[in-house]
């Protein structure tokens, strides 16, 4: 098996969507990738409602933790092959620049750390955030990534971004 391909997931604070993808990534894409996740503004600390989650569906947490983004961009930081951004503030920040001119693209989705109610509605928020996530991973993870060129590959990856969005 070649070396996984590097990810790293951005989000502003660090602390939800970007950690939930990093889980989902390191465990569920059979070593093709090995996930990172930060933030241009991290909380730091993870959201326990994400850690919550991630511990629920059996995920290890012990090495998550909300980390800058400026950790990746320095010359001892691991190659990126793909940039993803996960929430929209993120997305208009004008980011590092990463080496390597990894693959970009926007894969927003609302953030379940900003949900107000009760428990159970912060919970569903979580768990819909998970499930969007996943699905996009998955997909993302079974691309014939040998079979497509540069062009095609960012509009499959551009595509996997407004999987379970509203339209506009």
């Amino acid at each position: 098996m070649s070396e996984p391909l590097n990810v790293l997931f951005l989000c502003t604070g660090n602390s939800a969507r970007s950690i939930l993808a990093e889980a989902i990534t390191n465990r569920d894409t059979q070593g093709r990738f090995r996930a990172y996740s930060a933030g241009s503004m991290p909380r730091g600390e993870v959201h326990p409602m994400a850690l919550h989650l991630l511990g629920k569906l059996n995920y290890d947490t012990s090495g998550l933790r909300s980390k800058d983004w400026d950790e990746f961009a320095g010359p001892d930081a691991p190659k990126m092959d793909f940039v993803f951004t996960v929430c929209d503030n993120a997305a208009k920040e004008v980011c590092p620049v990463w080496p390597g001119q990894p693959m970009t693209a926007h894969w927003g989705l609302p953030d379940p750390a900003t949900v107000q109610g009760t428990d159970a509605e912060k919970a569903f928020a979580f768990d819909d955030a998970y499930r969007m996530l996943y699905h996009r991973i998955t997909i993302f993870a079974n691309l014939p990534m040998e079979q497509l060129d540069k062009v095609r590959l960012q509009r499959k990856l551009d595509e996997i971004g407004q999987i379970g969005t509203a339209p506009a």
